[in-house]
């Protein structure tokens, strides 16, 4: 009967991570993640369902009966919250409002040459784009981003499942295109990186294709 059980905070956190970070899930898709029975992953769901934290929509998905599909509310995704959320908007709107514009451009060019100062220094000795994206992960990871990448036959795909500085980002546009300018430094010459998934934009994470320059090259 342990599936019976009342959900704890630790088992809301598993379900929440794994559909904030995998996206919308089944029950039976969610059960073979945590590994426990499908009946015991649907009562959880309902506990958090209840709890207004994740919400199911119906599918159908070609022969069979429809699927019921898992995904987080805004409830859900605020429950890995923006780092100091308010301080940071009113110091963004102060700067704007007493300084103007350009000062904050030069507070977000500052902060992005610490930033990769920063990388840089965690990352020296580190060779390779999939070894560096595998450090550079586990970091960014480490900051509250969820991060992960893979490897495809035209080069990588890099994943941001969170953005703990979203509200930030939303109030200041120039933080997304520092985030990116950080993002081709840590790759270096040898890769091109674009962004082809936007949280600000409205998809559901910042998804970043990582193409090595000779592959580039020779494409031409």
């Amino acid at each position: 009967m342990e599936n019976y059980r009342p959900i704890t905070k630790a088992t809301a956190d598993k379900f929440l991570q794994l559909l904030k970070t995998k996206g919308p899930q089944s029950a039976a898709m969610l059960a073979a993640a945590l590994r426990m029975t499908g009946e015991g992953a649907r009562l959880q769901l309902l506990k958090l369902a209840e709890e207004g934290l994740v919400v199911s929509a119906t599918t159908s998905r070609g022969v069979g009966r429809p699927v019921q599909i898992w995904d987080l509310t805004p409830l859900g995704h605020a429950h890995f919250p923006d780092t100091h959320v308010e301080l940071t908007l009113q110091i963004i709107e102060t700067i704007r409002k007493e300084l103007g514009e350009a000062a904050l451009e030069k507070v977000v060019a500052a902060r992005e040459f610490q930033q990769q100062e920063k990388y840089m220094s965690k990352l020296e000795g580190v060779t390779g784009l999939a070894e560096r994206l595998a450090q550079f992960a586990a970091i960014r990871t480490s900051e509250g981003y969820l991060a992960e990448w893979r490897e495809e036959e035209d080069g990588f795909i890099f994943i941001e499942n969170h953005c703990p500085i979203c509200c930030a980002a939303t109030q200041c546009a120039n933080i997304c295109t520092s985030e990116l300018n950080t993002f081709q430094a840590i790759m270096g010459d040898e890769a091109e990186v674009k962004r082809v998934d936007h949280i600000i934009a409205g998809d559901r994470r910042c998804v970043y294709k990582i193409s090595r320059v000779k592959e580039l090259i020779t494409s031409r």
